[in-house]
């Protein structure tokens, strides 16, 4: 049973964005979430998707609407809730890596370069 909290690492980045940060009552054991952030490429925000996504399957599982004593649960609702999260993680994800790609620039360079640009162009 592993569990550590270190900013420093993507597991302790993870660890703070789903929060899964306190010792005494942790939700994933170390080897847990680093097989998470593997899956994703070690991109620390899609592994706390993963964590958080794995989480409301959980919750939507186990706890259904109950009302006991006045005292109600909807896990469905939390599932939901934990959901949206993942999304926008995964949204975050997605426009940081939107900068990394590259882009293709065609020259030309004589009239037969520029005639063939026209031509690509207008199959567009």
């Amino acid at each position: 049973m592993a569990f550590t909290y270190d900013l420093t690492t993507n597991l302790g980045k993870a660890r703070l964005l789903i929060p899964d940060n306190k010792a005494a009552y942790y939700m994933f054991e170390d080897a847990e979430l680093t097989a998470m952030l593997t899956l994703e490429s070690d991109d620390v925000r899609c592994g706390a998707a993963m964590a958080l996504e794995t989480i409301a399957s959980d919750t939507a599982m186990t706890l259904k609407v109950i009302t006991i004593n006045g005292l109600s649960t909807n896990g469905p609702a939390t599932a939901d809730s934990l959901m949206k999260r993942a999304a926008h993680l995964r949204e975050l994800a997605d426009a940081a890596s939107a900068g990394a790609g590259f882009d293709i620039a065609e020259m030309v360079l004589d009239q037969f370069s520029w005639q063939d640009k026209v031509y690509n162009e207008a199959l567009e």
